[in-house]
């Protein structure tokens, strides 16, 4: 009788084994899923991080334009300035005034 009670224990033995084999591929499985997850908000946070410097950047750049356009139309409201501005951008002159259109020393050494 006593070989009967060893042949029936190694069964006992055989369900603790399958269930702890289940228990770990369902917890490996989660710490996948889980590890996925991590990893794709990682992934996207990067993303987000780029598009916002991306964005800065053009932000920075508008304003700057913005700043460049307010005080130009500051100084257009002058009307000397226009005058001024107008001569000196459009060849505009004065009744009985004679304009010269001289080239900078710029063109000048670009052409020899």
């Amino acid at each position: 009788m006593e070989k009967k009670e060893n042949s029936n224990a190694p069964k006992r033995k055989k369900p603790k084994k399958t269930v702890i084999t289940i228990f770990s591929y369902t917890l490996i499985a989660i710490s996948l899923y889980l590890i996925y997850g991590v990893v794709k908000e990682v992934y996207n946070t990067v993303q987000l991080r780029n598009h916002l410097s991306e964005v800065e950047t053009e932000l920075n750049n508008i304003t700057a334009e913005n700043k460049r356009l307010t005080t130009q139309k500051e100084k257009l409201e002058d009307p000397d300035y226009v005058q001024a501005f107008a001569r000196s951008n459009y060849l505009v002159s004065k009744e009985g005034e004679k304009v010269f259109y001289l080239p900078s020393s710029d063109n000048t050494e670009n052409n020899k």
